[in-house]
């Protein structure tokens, strides 16, 4: 979920153990591997990797009531909680445990942070917004090393309601609709079986090649890379699968049952760039196909 109208460029790993402090006083309770602490205007509940807590989710699970219910109440009733999963997989009764262990003492789950991907469509499913991050990549080893490979897709099936928000360093397929105030981050591409009518931003990493596809196209706002669009004034009197895609002048909408011949040439004329001395001389096909221009079809110049 968004807290703002419009999501940032997606960052790929949330905050990390290492910042991670605990609260409350001694004696049990500084043993304990569930953390909770205050984080800008929300709670930041971490859960210990999985490969450094030998115990069963049901010890986990007494954990985090000991950390809710044990410890000094630092926060205010109706605080939104941030979940940071890392690796541990978590399913909807578990992450319904947690939102239920949560409710107790008035505090609302809204995010999860998961490297796993059936915990980012558990959480998905359930309607918390997801960030998925990955299991090994920091924050600023990210920003140094854009060329990294993107996540595999992720799949959800599922309608996405107004406030949340779905980050993932892949694409995204997903079979439902984007609700008005939902939003979907994606470092690759964003696929629609549904409505949008929410945000859509494909290519977040800057990858301007990205495309947006939907069977119905009604977005609040659509970016790819750094291009942004919005939706016009008057809707359309028919709706049709669309594809959007970026150009030098922005982003683009067209049919898509057009894509497919428009994309190669598109494409082309991207690499070649608009004012490439080999444009000048050829005519490019939709499909993509470059011809010679005729004597009458060649640019003239001051000097002829």
């Amino acid at each position: 979920m968004s807290d703002s109208a419009a999501p940032s460029p997606v960052p790929i790993l949330g905050p990390q153990p290492a910042d991670v402090s605990e609260h409350g006083s001694g004696g049990e309770e500084r043993h304990l591997q569930v953390r909770l602490k205050s984080e800008g205007g929300h709670l930041l509940l971490s859960l210990p990797p999985d490969t450094e807590f030998g115990g069963t989710w049901t010890e986990l699970a007494q954990q985090l009531q000991l950390r809710l219910t044990g410890g000094e109440r630092f926060w205010q009733p109706n605080t939104t909680v941030h979940l940071m999963a890392r690796d541990r997989l978590l399913d909807l009764r578990q992450l319904q445990a947690i939102a239920d262990a949560l409710n107790e003492v008035q505090l609302k789950l809204k995010r999860v942070y998961t490297s796993r991907r059936q915990t980012a469509v558990a959480a998905a499913t359930a309607g918390y917004s997801v960030e998925q991050i990955s299991a090994v990549t920091h924050l600023s080893q990210a920003e140094a090393n854009t060329s990294q490979p993107l996540a595999e897709p992720l799949y959800l099936q599922a309608t996405l309601r107004s406030g949340v928000e779905i980050r993932h360093p892949g694409s995204v397929v997903i079979v439902g609709d984007l609700n008005p105030g939902s939003a979907i981050v994606a470092q690759g591409d964003i696929l629609v079986w549904g409505r949008l009518r929410g945000v859509a931003h494909a290519g977040a990493g800057g990858n301007a090649q990205c495309i947006i596809m939907a069977l119905q196209m009604e977005p609040t706002q659509l970016r790819i890379a750094e291009h942004l669009a919005r939706a016009p004034q008057t809707p359309p009197n028919q709706y049709q699968p669309e594809v959007a895609y970026a150009t030098s002048e922005g982003i683009r909408i067209t049919k898509a049952m057009d894509f497919a011949k428009l994309r190669p040439a598109q494409l082309m004329s991207d690499s070649l760039g608009a004012n490439s001395e080999v444009l000048k001389n050829v005519k490019i096909r939709p499909n993509g196909l470059m011809l010679p221009k005729t004597d009458n079809e060649l640019p003239t110049t001051d000097n002829e």
